[in-house]
C-alpha cells in the first residue's frame, strides 16, 4: 500500500492500525467514528448477581473483551466478584471470539463453549442449539449495542434473556474528523476506507445524513476502495448498498492489514 491514503475509522485501536499502515508504506487518515461510553448501573449489577444465586442462568454469553473487563471492574468495586465467579462456575460459559476468552481466563473462569470463526451470531446459535438440555435462561453480556439478531433468535426459541450492559457506543464528541474524511473522499484523495465495526458504518452515515450528504458519501465511496473487518460489518455496509472490496479471513487486525496490502499489490 505504498503511498496510499488509508482512512481509519477505528477509535480504540486506531493508532495500532495507523502504525501497521505506516509499516507497509501507507499514509493513515484518522477519522474516529465511534466512542465507547460506560453504561454500568451498580444497583442493577448487584441485583442481577443476587438474582442469579437463586435463579441460575443456563448459559452466560460473553461477546467482547472490553465488556468482560468492564463488568469485572464493576463487580470488584461493588465487592461481589467472588459471588459472580461462583455463579459462573455453576453455569455454562460461552464466548464469542478470542478477546473475551483472554479476559475471562485472567479471572480463571472455566470456558465451556467457544464460538468458531468468524465469531458471528450464527456460530453462537449453532453452539446453543447443539446443547442438551436446551437453554431456558441466558445472560448475555451486551457490547456497544444490543445484539438484536441474537436477542430475536433466542426469543424465537422461547429463551428468557438477561442483558448485562457494560458500555454503549455513541458518536464521538468531535465529529469534525468524519466531516474531513467526507471532504477528502469528495476530492478523490482517499484510496481506501477501513471499517472495523457495523456501528462505524451507521455513525458515518448518521453524520452524513445530518449534513444532507448521504448520496454524495455513497458516490464517493464507490470511487474509493472499501475494506470490512468481517461478516457483521460487511452486512451493515451491504444494507446501505456500499460495495466491499476487502474482507479478511479470519476477521482479525493482522489479516485485515495484510488483505489491504495484498489488494493494492494486485492493483500495481
Amino acid at each position: 500500500m505504498k503511498d496510499k491514503i488509508i482512512a481509519i475509522l477505528e477509535n480504540r485501536s486506531g493508532e495500532q492500525m495507523a502504525d501497521l499502515v505506516r509499516k507497509y508504506g501507507g499514509k493513515p487518515f484518522s477519522a474516529p467514528a465511534l466512542a465507547e461510553v460506560p453504561d454500568i448501573d451498580p444497583v442493577l449489577i448487584v441485583q442481577m448477581v443476587s438474582d442469579w444465586q437463586t435463579n441460575l442462568p443456563d448459559f452466560f454469553i460473553f461477546q467482547t473483551g472490553v465488556g468482560v473487563k468492564a463488568l469485572f471492574a464493576a463487580t470488584d468495586a461493588l465487592g461481589v466478584s467472588e459471588q459472580f465467579l461462583q455463579i459462573l462456575a455453576a453455569s455454562k460459559v460461552l464466548v464469542r471470539g478470542v478477546k473475551p476468552t483472554a479476559a475471562l481466563r485472567l479471572r480463571k473462569v472455566r470456558i465451556d463453549l467457544t464460538a468458531g470463526e468468524p465469531y458471528t451470531t450464527a456460530e453462537v446459535l449453532a453452539l446453543l442449539d447443539a446443547q442438551e438440555p436446551k437453554a431456558k435462561l441466558v445472560a448475555v453480556q451486551r457490547y456497544g449495542d444490543t445484539n438484536f439478531e441474537l436477542q430475536h433468535a433466542l426469543e424465537a426459541r422461547r429463551v428468557q434473556i438477561t442483558e448485562i450492559a457494560t458500555y454503549r457506543w455513541s458518536l464521538p464528541e468531535n465529529i469534525q474528523p468524519m466531516i474531513d474524511l467526507m471532504n477528502a473522499l469528495d476530492k478523490g484523495i482517499i484510496d481506501m476506507v477501513c471499517f472495523t465495526s457495523a456501528s462505524q458504518v451507521y455513525n458515518l452515515l448518521t453524520v452524513a445524513e445530518q449534513l444532507g450528504r448521504v448520496t454524495l458519501l455513497k458516490t464517493a465511496l464507490k470511487n474509493s476502495l472499501v475494506a470490512s473487518i468481517g461478516p457483521v460489518c460487511t452486512k451493515a455496509l451491504h444494507q446501505h448498498a456500499i460495495r466491499v472490496d476487502v474482507e479478511p479471513t479470519p476477521p482479525k487486525l493482522g489479516p485485515f492489514i495484510g488483505a489491504i496490502n495484498s489488494k493494492f499489490g494486485l492493483k500495481l
